[in-house]
């Protein structure tokens, strides 16, 4: 994979405009409608499509029934080949959400086990209550009645975990995103990911883990990276809160993190409000600048790029504003979009310019709750940038080389 790597993340039964708990009266190659938007991804700098569920699943495709099978929605195998050679056209790689802590509560292993009784062969995948009052229970991910937990205790899990995994790595993905990975003994992903890498060694793997000893899991796992929430949250929180001793003091922590491994930062993804919702929109480049001027993998949740809002709703359905459809093509995106489009463009050119950027260690100028000066450094030593944040009376940003030269400034 690329040395330096970025990622346009996209939950494609939203981007498509597939019906997600709704049936689906006209099942189509939906897949496809991301064909059109391959260009726009690369002209927006990142170096790859991080793709969110794409298996057969009842509703919001963290319900998995076949893993080795499109969603009917999205369309069939030969729509995803098209899909992963026309990304290889562009230049972009393809990485996939693997979610396999859980399957969905109608997949037929689950009911093959239910069916076949505490002896059966298949029963083992499983945590099953057999004497559970009213019948069978399933062991299921945090309440969730839909994600029934699988037993990654039992070796016949890291079989399935596997060959799911290679059936895809041999189709031309670039790696895999493990959900709710924090959720499984780390000692489950070393074996796993060990027979993986023997046949692909290239492979990239990232694991979202919500809070805890980032780097510990990483050692023990042997993940090439993990979500950065905590950067995440204090991006934001320190925006809000016009508090930059928050970011300053996680910038020191992601530091630590650096010495060890390249963490997955963003600012927006699929489980949480749009950036721009939540510190609004002149406040989002001043997200995305820290996103782009320190170390780590970063990624672009789609929309972000242009200003797009939502409010993430603890409901059924909560989720849906933060997953929306897209145009059929660029040319169906609303004007207002694309100063933030090119905020995006710029800063990731620049980002792409400095590949040291990806292991870039930062170090604190000048600090006020209002105020946040730090330089961003190679590991190695050497160039460096100066970046300079400013909420004091409207959101402001500037980012110099070490000379003084302006190479980005907000608002222009």
């Amino acid at each position: 994979m690329d040395d330096v790597r970025s990622w346009w993340h996209v939950y494609p039964l939203g981007f498509c405009g597939a019906p997600i708990r709704e049936p689906d009266p006209d099942p189509s190659p939906r897949l496809r409608r991301l064909l059109p938007w391959l260009g726009y991804a690369a002209g927006l700098g990142v170096t790859g499509l991080l793709l969110g569920p794409v298996f057969a699943a009842s509703t919001h495709g963290y319900d998995s029934v076949d893993q080795f099978t499109i969603d009917p929605r999205l369309g069939t195998d030969a729509d995803f080949d098209d899909l992963v050679a026309a990304c290889r056209e562009q230049g972009l790689e393809v990485v996939l959400d693997g979610v396999f802590n859980h399957v969905g509560a109608d997949h037929p292993l689950l009911r093959r086990a239910l069916t076949e009784g505490p002896s059966g062969p298949t029963t083992r995948l499983f945590r099953i209550d057999w004497d559970a009052p009213g019948g069978p229970r399933p062991q299921v991910f945090e309440g969730h009645g839909s994600l029934v937990a699988l037993d990654h205790a039992e070796p016949a899990v890291a079989d399935y975990v596997v060959s799911v995994m290679t059936h895809w790595l041999r189709r031309g993905i670039a790696g895999w995103r493990l959900d709710a990975a924090y959720a499984v003994d780390p000692s489950f992903w070393r074996t796993v990911l060990a027979r993986v890498r023997a046949e692909f060694p290239d492979a990239w793997f990232v694991a979202e883990v919500i809070h805890g000893d980032y780097a510990d899991f990483v050692a023990r796992s042997t993940v090439d990276s993990v979500t950065q929430y905590e950067l995440w949250k204090a991006v934001w929180s320190s925006l809000v809160d016009r508090n930059f001793y928050e970011l300053e003091w996680a910038l020191r922590r992601h530091g630590s993190f650096l010495d060890s491994f390249v963490p997955a930062t963003f600012v927006g993804n699929h489980d949480v409000s749009r950036i721009a919702s939540t510190v609004g929109p002149d406040a989002a480049v001043l997200a995305l600048v820290v996103l782009l001027t320190t170390g780590g993998v970063p990624s672009v949740y789609y929309g972000d790029e242009q200003a797009f809002t939502g409010v993430k709703e603890e409901r059924i359905g909560g989720d849906d504003a933060v997953r929306p459809a897209f145009p059929a093509d660029p040319s169906g995106l609303a004007p207002w979009g694309e100063g933030m489009l090119r905020a995006h463009q710029e800063l990731l050119a620049l980002r792409r310019a400095r590949p040291w950027l990806q292991t870039a260690r930062t170090e604190t100028l000048a600090l006020t709750n209002t105020r946040y000066e730090y330089a961003a450094r190679s590991a190695a030593g050497g160039a460096g940038l100066r970046v300079e944040l400013d909420v004091e009376k409207a959101p402001r940003a500037v980012v110099r080389d070490e000379d003084g030269a302006v190479l980005y400034a907000f608002p222009r």
